[in-house]
């Protein structure tokens, strides 16, 4: 994909998306629930779409806020549910109908106070103190629902639903509601309940609580906040117009941390933001496009740290090296860790996404450290990282997420919170930068080239594409036997970590591999690719891979 003219440039007026429009066709524009592309659509993170494509408008919120309750029910979930939301223009709307539903289906509501927003690993982190002290007080189990899209452009809402384990939904969880949801369109909504809202917020059932303090007061259970604090590091931050915005100060006060907000505008236009690599705007904090506004700061600051608008990725740059790849990052963080959190147990695992980096597979091995390789998707590490299992999750799109420091579960849902401050925390304990721990790493273990390549792919061809993975796929089938001049190893079709199925393929040689698989939520194919090599290199496993998938889907 070729880099847009205008990428790294602020937005201007015709890049911005008129939100009266996009407001108007959320509450008009009835989905054709004949058309695949306006159903309801679970993919690894929820429900996402626009009401300017009849994919994200209150029949679809009304559908599968029914289907949770439902769902609830169902599964005799009956403590509270923790709603959260972003700042995206369709989450507030997603939030007015979310309460509707719950309220008549006298669902009990937690929601921030004063209309404010509430970020993913906070609603993690809230459902599993609430979970840890049932009593007398709240006998049964809470669970929640998070109103965004992630980094997603301004346009586009989402929506996600958090079982009472805290983390996202399992497949079968999310594969029910969406069938139970897509039932209530097309039977027009019937069977779904609803209060008007002006009755509904005022119920007793919508409880307001200050969802910030308990969070930021446990962040030291987690992080070294002294250390930070004793080394004095200045922190910048752009929250990016995001949920987490009003966390900062309270954290900066109570850890008496040197912190600074570069960026403290909220606007659902999102017209403060650079232009990323296509000429959209995206919330995208693992993208040197649009974080363009706080590279330039970087030199001001010991340490520089933006989150997308739900706060479950983390952006880290360093003064004089820029924006970290989000893989460069999780091998860091998971170096540091292992070695600096006495408390943990040996036996803990460490759980990577199968597209992120191989480096991180060299820092396990080099600390003898089991590592857990699953399929996409952070719901891999739900029960790991909530029975203590797995010390750390990531993956590739800067989505991670990591144990209390005493070897207790922090949440199960990615935190770009922790990850952000555990930067600050590297840099305060070694005196090294996340950027100068990674150049240690190559030194000792090569240096990795990565890339991700996303081309447009039919409908058809996805369909193809699952027939294919139907039947084994071995290098007879790519027909050949070589990718970049290596003799290839293995050719998966299950993750090696809990053969679960990937839902594309990975190709593995001694030095390098590529991943190939359809997007659940875009009509996109992504290629992942990885060379230990040279980039030359790199670019040629690319080009093989693209080949291959091009024979398979002939």
């Amino acid at each position: 994909m070729s880099i847009h003219e205008r990428a790294g440039q602020v937005a201007q007026q015709q890049d911005l998306v008129n939100i009266p429009k996009l407001m108007s066709h959320y509450f008009c524009i009835q989905p054709d629930i004949q058309l695949d592309e306006q159903k309801v659509s679970f993919g690894t993170s929820g429900h996402r779409g626009s009401s300017l494509k009849g994919s994200f408008n209150q029949a679809h919120i009304l559908a599968i806020t029914q289907a949770v309750v439902d769902y609830r029910n169902g599964a005799e979930i009956s403590g509270p549910l923790y709603l959260g939301i972003d700042t995206h223009a369709l989450s507030q709307a997603a939030f007015v109908t979310a309460i509707e539903v719950l309220v008549a289906n006298l669902v009990d509501v937690i929601i921030h106070k004063d209309d404010g927003f509430t970020p993913t690993p906070v609603v993690s982190h809230s459902i599993l103190q609430a979970n840890k002290l049932l009593d007398a007080h709240q006998p049964a189990l809470a669970d929640g629902l998070i109103i965004t899209p992630s980094h997603n452009p301004p346009q586009d809402g989402g929506i996600k639903y958090n079982p009472p384990h805290g983390g996202p939904a399992e497949g079968e969880i999310t594969k029910w509601i969406e069938q139970k949801a897509n039932q209530y369109l097309a039977q027009k909504l019937v069977g779904v309940k609803r209060l008007d809202y002006a009755v509904a917020i005022t119920s007793p059932l919508v409880k307001e609580a200050d969802l910030i303090a308990p969070y930021v007061d446990d962040l030291d259970s987690v992080i070294d906040m002294k250390a930070i604090s004793k080394a004095g590091i200045r922190i910048g931050v752009d929250p990016l117009g995001g949920s987490g915005i009003h966390y900062w100060a309270k954290i900066a006060k109570r850890y008496d941390l040197d912190i600074s907000l570069v960026n403290t505008r909220i606007d659902p236009s999102f017209s403060f933001m650079p232009l990323d690599k296509d000429g959209k705007i995206r919330m995208d904090c693992s993208s040197p496009y649009a974080m363009a506004g706080l590279l330039k700061q970087q030199d001001n600051f010991d340490l520089c740290v933006g989150n997308d608008p739900d706060y479950d990725r983390h952006g880290i740059v360093c003064p004089g090296s820029g924006l970290m790849n989000p893989n460069h990052f999780l091998a860091v963080a998971i170096d540091y860790l292992v070695t600096h959190r006495p408390d943990w147990s040996d036996s803990l695992i460490i759980g990577k996404t199968l597209v992120s980096s191989a480096m991180i597979d060299k820092v396990c091995a080099q600390h003898g450290k089991t590592l857990c390789e699953v399929p996409v998707g952070f719901k891999w590490f739900v029960d790991g990282l909530a029975d203590a299992s797995f010390a750390f999750g990531g993956e590739e799109s800067a989505g991670a997420a990591f144990l209390r420091r005493d070897g207790t579960t922090w949440c199960t849902d990615k935190d770009g919170f922790i990850l952000a401050l555990l930067a600050a925390e590297i840099l305060a304990v070694t005196g090294l930068t996340p950027a100068q721990r990674y150049q240690e790493l190559v030194t000792l273990h090569g240096e990795g080239f990565y890339k991700r390549v996303d081309s447009p792919v039919q409908a058809d061809k996805k369909v193809k594409f699952a027939q294919v993975l139907k039947s084994e796929v071995n290098t007879q089938t790519l027909g050949t036997e070589v990718l970049a001049g290596e003799s290839i190893l293995a050719v998966l079709t299950k993750a090696p970590g809990n053969q679960a199925d990937i839902g594309g393929i990975k190709v593995i040689t001694e030095n390098a591999w590529f991943a190939a698989r359809p997007s659940g939520t875009e009509a996109l194919f992504k290629i992942y690719g990885e060379s230990f090599i040279s980039p030359a290199h790199l670019q040629q496993v690319i080009d093989e891979a693209q080949a291959m998938i091009d024979t398979l889907l002939a």
